[in-house]
């Protein structure tokens, strides 16, 4: 088993897995962490399958390199489709970003409507509406796909008549179903969290899975023996193209300084 001082793994398609990073350091603030955003091959949710598949185990075998204590799969269509297959062949705790976004809508709803908006793969898995319903079959999940989202978010348009626009179509058609909770069911989507939530209004509760997440790797550390309480912290941040582009995303995101990000030739993993 590694030790505490260990750094926690973090991976997603791009930079949305950074707002979990954020939710990460201001809940978890003694935890070192190494990030691995796969820049190059983003966005995962058009991607199949085995492809997503695939590219979460080559990430897992970079981070192990790291000697992470344990890994947190901040990308909803990777938590989708990777989870199950990396639990079966990782000895550390691996957790993704579904589950704990799910209890909390679960949670949230007042009348039993719960809408989900994520990328066309982990809209196509279903896997939102299989976990709420474990815990409320008779709660009704309306489910819509927003990849154009995930581009308008990494080329920095979180604020932008044309993001309002698209956000307002996709939304239409939840607000008709008359839902009371929103999953942002993509990491991306937090960081368009205003714009999501002046079109839904008020009464319309949002549920950030990256806030869910961050509470529940502290239990699962905690439960494990390897919670960080104290002590100098330090994060890594890696990625498989345009570092630079990365680094000056990061920066406006992050409560912390952000050290070089450096390029990894992913494939080799």
């Amino acid at each position: 088993m590694k030790g505490i001082d260990a750094p926690i793994g973090v991976f997603d398609s791009g930079v949305g897995g950074l707002t979990v990073v954020r939710e990460i350091i201001r809940q978890l603030p003694s935890e070192n962490i190494v990030y691995f955003g796969d820049t190059a091959r983003v966005p995962y949710g058009t991607k199949s399958r085995d492809t997503v598949i695939n590219y979460s185990e080559q990430i897992v075998h970079f981070l192990m390199t790291k000697e992470v204590k344990a890994i947190v799969i901040a990308c909803n269509t990777a938590t989708s489709y990777a989870l199950d297959v990396l639990k079966d062949k990782l000895d550390i705790p691996i957790i993704g970003v579904v589950r704990p976004g799910a209890i909390t809508a679960v949670n949230a709803t007042r009348n039993g409507r719960i809408g989900i908006i994520a990328t066309e793969g982990t809209v196509g898995s279903k896997i939102y509406p299989r976990v709420i319903r474990e815990y409320n079959p008779e709660i009704q999940v309306v489910q819509k796909a927003c990849p154009l989202f995930v581009s308008l978010v990494e080329e920095g348009w979180t604020n932008d008549p044309v993001t309002d626009e698209v956000a307002r179509r996709y939304l239409r058609s939840l607000l008709d179903s008359n839902i009371d909770t929103l999953v942002l069911g993509c990491t991306h989507y937090p960081l368009l969290r205003k714009t999501i939530g002046r079109i839904v209004g008020e009464g319309v509760t949002l549920v950030n899975p990256a806030y869910e997440t961050a509470c529940s790797l502290r239990t699962l550390l905690q439960q494990e023996g390897l919670y960080r309480e104290r002590g100098k912290t330090s994060y890594h941040f890696f990625v498989s193209d345009g570092a630079e582009r990365f680094s000056k995303f990061a920066n406006s995101i992050l409560p912390v300084d952000l050290v070089p990000t450096r390029l990894v030739p992913i494939e080799n993993y």
